[in-house]
């Protein structure tokens, strides 16, 4: 992919954490000019997020170099009226700004709307709220999963409530983000600028789908099952192979299923009243896991995977990030880059292609 899409447009990234500077490196990737301000003492708080083996404080954190990429970055207090001027006048050429001010923050720091658009009355303003932008509210991703609904359903009857490893709620804000400000760009009139919002949470409601539809249409106020699927079975089920590798599947219809159970010799749990629809395999999932599980405990992963996959059987190793990360495509999607010395490596931002 070409990395000239946005060689003529300038952003300057006022935000911190992960959603708002996602969006930045976003840009960059795609060619644009990012400058990150940052507060002269306070920085930004993701490269005070470390691992316990990331000693050396001179060196960006990895957590700041996940979404900090190809990005010009300045220290400036917006408090200083001589530091705000170096603002003001980066501020003349940019086309977009991106920022995740508390309610208030942005009057104190003189980048209110109002204020931005006496500078450049063009500029595109891009904003992530925890609650809405009438809420002063504190929220951080663990928050939001919290008050959304997704660690009610996260997890297993056993484990209580848990969180997601990837901080998701950012991430879905980052891509609502993104979209608007596209869209604004292709609608964007000359002399007129624009204000995207979005807000965490609205972001995670959004992302609720089918579990949202399944409860405002049929009541089901979804439970910790664990990484089963409420509607489809068997998906999600994990089972052990010979070797003590774990794969899952993910049956989506009755011919994935017939041709699973085939390959399995197990062919007539398809005729089976308790599994022949996937309306009853749901019902007995636990029933049919014990007949899948004591043939699949018999045969290797690399067997299991490699004739499933010639029958275009959804099926997959479940692999840790260390063999993820063994795989070229994977790494295909890595970014690297040297800063003061320093090698960073994070993924990219853009996953999608232009294909001829």
């Amino acid at each position: 992919m070409s990395k000239l899409h946005f060689k003529d447009l300038t952003v300057i990234d006022l935000s911190t954490v992960l959603a708002g500077p996602s969006v930045g490196t976003f840009f960059a990737e795609l060619g644009a000019r990012v400058i990150k301000i940052e507060h002269p003492v306070h920085g930004d708080v993701t490269n005070t997020w470390r691992l316990k083996k990331e000693r050396d404080l001179s060196k960006q954190s990895a957590y700041y170099s996940s979404v900090n990429y190809q990005k010009e970055t300045i220290a400036l207090d917006l408090t200083n009226p001589d530091q705000y001027k170096i603002f003001e006048d980066s501020l003349k050429s940019a086309d977009i700004l991106l920022m995740n001010f508390k309610k208030g923050d942005d009057q104190k720091l003189k980048v209110t709307p109002a204020e931005l658009w006496k500078i450049n009355p063009s500029l595109l303003i891009g904003k992530i709220t925890g609650f809405g932008s009438d809420n002063d509210r504190s929220a951080y991703d663990l928050i939001l999963q919290a008050e959304t609904g997704f660690m009610s359903m996260n997890g297993t009857p056993e484990s209580g409530p848990v969180k997601m490893p990837v901080a998701l709620i950012d991430v879905l804000a980052a891509h609502q983000l993104k979209e608007g400000l596209l869209l604004a760009l292709l609608q964007r009139q000359q002399g007129k600028g624009q204000i995207v919002s979005v807000s965490l949470y609205d972001a995670a409601i959004c992302s609720l789908a089918n579990q949202a539809a399944n409860y405002l249409m049929a009541q089901q106020v979804p439970q910790r099952i664990g990484s089963l699927h409420p509607n489809i079975a068997p998906y999600g089920e994990i089972f052990e192979t010979k070797d003590g590798q774990l794969i899952t599947f993910a049956i989506g219809s009755d011919q994935h299923f017939d041709k699973l159970v085939a390959y399995l010799g197990l062919s007539e749990l398809a005729q089976d009243p308790r599994f022949c629809s996937n309306i009853e395999r749901v019902k007995n999932r636990g029933v049919l896991f014990k007949y899948l599980a004591s043939v699949i405990s018999m045969k290797t992963c690399t067997q299991i995977i490699s004739a499933l996959l010639k029958l275009n059987v959804p099926v997959a190793k479940i692999k840790s990030l260390d063999e993820v990360f063994a795989d070229p495509k994977a790494l295909s999607l890595v970014q690297e880059e040297q800063i003061n010395g320093q090698n960073t490596r994070r993924v990219s931002q853009i996953a999608f292609k232009f294909e001829a």
